[in-house]
């Protein structure tokens, strides 16, 4: 009974609650209603009935009546304001009024007031209706006043109208003219360029194709932001979007006689007539400033003729040894150090009586000559060589590895070429061929960047490669050795000495084709006609047998590296490549291709490398050798593009999983033409998990990449991943060879040189370094063959991209200065607002410095001007006037 109860109570309560629900939801929709009428406030009230009776007022047959609706109109839209989210009110209370005014605007005849009328209704047009660009219509039908009166958020939404105007009169419109938007546009960038949204200055004239129009808006105050962000769009851009922006940042700088900025876009550009302009311009405005912008060409290894001595000496690089050695001291690096100091064998685990050298002496002798020579690189001494007792060293090698220790004398003594031709003589008047052979690499390794009016190198090799007697390691020392030496001097007197050798079909094809390196090192992204029609002959009209030869590739590349960087110049000779009925042609053609867009970014040429890479081929059937330099190809269009190499990491590791044998082989050489000198933990980690892989070829080339990708950095990480890959591989003589030569890399120039081919903040690539990198690693590609047989020398190619990473501050008279300068990770500020700091996590220091990959210096002082945009390499100060003793306090 209870029960029952309680469940009739229950039910009523239901019911009472239902009946509620009904009442409060029929008292809920009245009160709705009510809030419509009332969520107004009187003030917003007023405005809404004051804008709509000014809108009857033009409704009005009266004209008297018009002016004065207008006018008040133009005030209350104009002074209203709003926040960041929330349309304008007047705005929102006149959009339902919009279609109303625009048909009194088609009722009325031409008149100031109808002008009037049409600002308005542009203004209203950006609330009403999205893609018709009424925005636009009406502004072109409209007075001619200044767009930027009516607000910033007005004129974004004119820009963008007038870009997808011109996009549509352009591609299938019916008024193929477009002055109108241009005129419309020249108007409302100064705006922009005011109002510090200078990337919508530049979209605008970009979508316009008139980003030549831009400089005659650009001053003092605006050209940072401008040319920093056209800078930083050009990797976005495609051809020839890229070159114009480029040209046009280089004009801006040049206007406002920026000429340091400006000699970087000419160098960028790689136009010999910019670069002289710049050089002489600024010779003109200041001596000092015209010795800094020599300073730049000599890292880049360009090289103009001018009579003043002083510069001239910049320009051939001949300071470098002398403040290199200067740095050591600093640094007290200077006490040159063994293998066994860079090995630390006591560290490694092996059991007693298993020590990494019992395997194979003459292999790790020979391991430890090119350790010796990468870590004491440019000191000019070692503990092994350049002693007294240096001959007996050479002496413990095997034939070919003679030819390696004598030339690394050439590379200890780097850039020091007067005290080097004393010791290297004795060498080249040697019984022993190989030792003679090494002698004249040691030639072109000492004078690889440095140029001397005494040409030592042409002097001394010159004789032997015209020699046909000469024992074939003589010559082809003698040929490497010339490519290296004048890497990027473009000499025709240097080209007419190899030429001879890559047409002549008597001449063995390994001659023939470091003969093309050698001319493809020289000559690197010129686009020499003679040179590239000779490799091409060269290639027709040997025997297809011989073509199937390991040289063959070298060959290919020494053409390739004559369009290093040209893009649609390389054209032309792919087509041509068509023609070549043998396996070789497709594989240059893959070789050209990838580095005529060295460093572009290019997305639909890595795309097409990936395709490339794509096939399942069957390498008994038909040469894979292609999709090897695919890979590559990937890493060297991508290098130097933040966003694409980050890509291209992901890339290659699908690749490793799926990928064929010869390619997974070439990914850790990928990897480390992405990252060398830059020891990024991820990239370290892939290569430290392939270097166990099954595949032998697989782990040596990783090995190496690791060795590469630390190069130079004495990475304290990468250091101990080496020591228990030694420990690992200790009786495996192939690939323990290969952990000693990546020691020796990681302590190149004992923690001081770097083999990154990008420098200027990382906004300009070294083409000569870029050319070297690529030498070395195609040796790798058949690393069996070359590196680990008898031409481990290829190892040397690497010093054409080898630079110290100072940065050192000099005076007025070129003499060392030390001041203090901040060095932190650098940091992209394109497009932030206000001054953003550039670098952050910065320690401050006294000049020399050593700079890593991705950190950048700026001056803790204000005691001195830089006459460089970029704090790196040699940078020249001069005393602020304006500075003031009692400051420091």
């Amino acid at each position: 009974m209870a029960r029952d109860t309680a469940t009739n109570a229950s039910s009523t309560e239901d019911a009472n609650g239902k009946s509620k629900d009904k009442t409060s939801g029929k008292s809920k929709d009245e009160k709705d209603k009510k809030d419509e009428v009332e969520e107004l406030s009187e003030e917003d009230q007023q405005l809404k009935n004051e804008l709509e009776m000014l809108v009857e007022r033009l409704k009005e047959p009266d004209i008297s009546l018009h002016n004065p609706a207008l006018e008040s109109l133009r005030t209350l839209i104009r002074t209203s304001t709003s926040s960041m989210t929330s349309v304008p009110k007047p705005l929102k209370f006149l959009r339902p009024h919009y279609a109303t005014m625009a048909e009194i605007y088609a009722d009325w005849i031409d008149s100031e007031n109808k002008n009037r009328l049409a600002d308005i209704l542009s203004v209203l047009a950006m609330t009403y209706d999205e893609g018709k660009r009424d925005s636009l219509k009406y502004r072109l039908q409209g007075s001619n006043e200044n767009p930027g009166s009516w607000g910033h958020e007005y004129v974004r939404h004119l820009s963008t109208e007038i870009g997808q105007e011109y996009v549509y009169r352009t591609v299938n419109g019916d008024s193929p003219s477009t002055d109108d938007l241009m005129s419309l546009a020249l108007d409302i960038v100064p705006f922009f360029l005011q109002h510090n949204a200078e990337a919508d200055a530049v979209d605008l004239l970009l979508e316009l194709e008139a980003i030549d129009k831009l400089p005659q808006f650009v001053d003092s105050d605006t050209y940072v932001r401008v040319c920093l962000y056209m800078v930083s769009c050009v990797n976005l851009l495609v051809p020839p979007d890229d070159e114009y922006f480029l040209r046009t940042a280089h004009s801006i700088y040049f206007k406002l006689e920026k000429y340091s900025e400006a000699m970087s876009l000419a160098i960028r550009l790689r136009d010999d007539d910019l670069i002289r302009e710049d050089f002489e311009a600024a010779g003109m405005k200041d001596v000092l400033l015209q010795k800094q912008l020599a300073f730049h060409l000599a890292r880049q290894q360009i090289s103009l003729s001018i009579e003043d001595e002083e510069i001239e000496a910049i320009l051939n690089n001949n300071h470098l040894s002398k403040h290199f050695i200067a740095l050591a001291k600093e640094l007290d690096v200077l006490e040159p150090k063994s293998p066994e100091d860079i090995y630390k064998s006591h560290l490694e685990n092996i059991r007693p009586g298993f020590t990494s050298g019992s395997v194979d002496s003459a292999r790790q002798n020979l391991s430890s000559t090119f350790v010796n020579a990468f870590v004491n690189a440019g000191f000019g001494t070692d503990k092994l060589v350049t002693i007294k007792e240096g001959h007996h060293w050479m002496y413990k090698n095997k034939d070919h590895g003679r030819l390696s220790a004598a030339a690394s004398i050439g590379m200890i003594m780097l850039w020091d070429v007067e005290t080097a031709l004393n010791v290297i003589a004795d060498y080249q008047s040697s019984e022993d061929y190989h030792v003679k052979a090494g002698a004249n690499l040691a030639i072109g390794l000492v004078n690889a960047g440095i140029r001397s009016e005494i040409d030592p190198a042409k002097a001394l090799l010159s004789e032997t490669i015209e020699d046909s007697k000469q024992r074939d390691i003589v010559r082809i020392s003698a040929v490497v050795g010339l490519g290296l030496a004048y890497a990027n001097s473009h000499r025709e007197d240097v080209q007419a000495l190899l030429l001879p050798l890559v047409l002549d079909k008597a001449v063995k094809l390994e001659i023939a084709s470091l003969a093309a390196l050698s001319l493809g090192l020289i000559s690197v992204g010129d686009c020499n006609g003679d040179i590239s029609s000779a490799i091409v002959q060269a290639m027709m009209e040997r025997d297809k047998g011989q073509l199937k030869d390991t040289w063959g590739r070298f060959l290919g590349l020494g053409l390739a590296l004559l369009y290093l960087g040209k893009q649609e110049q390389a054209e032309t000779v792919l087509e041509t490549l068509k023609a070549v009925d043998h396996p070789l042609g497709k594989q240059v053609g893959v070789l050209v291709e990838i580095c005529s867009y060295a460093g572009t970014g290019n997305v639909l040429k890595v795309q097409k490398m990936l395709h490339i890479c794509n096939d399942h081929l069957d390498k008994e059937k038909e040469e894979d050798l292609h999709q090897a330099f695919a890979v590559l190809g990937v890493a060297l269009i991508a290098v130097g593009e933040d966003v694409g190499a980050e890509m291209s990491l992901r890339t290659f590791n699908h690749l490793m999983h799926y990928g064929e044998p010869v390619i997974r082989r070439t990914v850790p050489l990928a990897l480390g033409l992405l990252c060398a000198s830059n020891p990024l933990l991820s990239v370290l980690e892939t290569l430290s998990k392939h270097s166990h892989d099954n595949d032998a070829d697989v782990a040596i080339n990783a090995i190496f990449a690791m060795g590469l990708v630390g190069a130079g950095t004495n990475n304290a990480r990468l250091a101990q991943m080496l020591r228990q890959l030694a420990s690992y591989y200790h009786k495996e003589p192939n690939c323990l060879f290969m952990v000693r030569i990546a020691q020796g890399l990681l302590h190149m120039g004992k923690g001081t040189i770097s083999v990154n081919p990008f420098h200027s903040d990382r906004q300009l690539m070294s083409p000569a370094g870029m050319a070297g990198i690529l030498a070395t690693l195609i040796a790798f590609t058949d690393a069996k063959k070359l590196i680990l047989d008898k031409y481990h020398w290829f190892l040397y190619f690497l010093v054409t991209a080898m630079y110290p990473r100072f940065l050192i501050t000099l005076d007025e008279n070129l003499e060392s200065l030390p001041v203090t300068v901040r060095v932190g990770q650098a940091v992209d500020v394109v497009g932030q607002a206000g001054r953003p700091k550039t670098i952050t996590g910065f320690q401050t220091h006294s000049t020399p410095v050593l700079l890593a990959h991705s950190e950048r210096a700026e001056l803790a002082t204000e005691e001195y001007i830089s006459l460089s945009h970029v704090l790196e390499g040699f940078v020249l100060l001069r005393k602020n006037p304006d500075f003031m003793e009692e400051d420091r306090d």
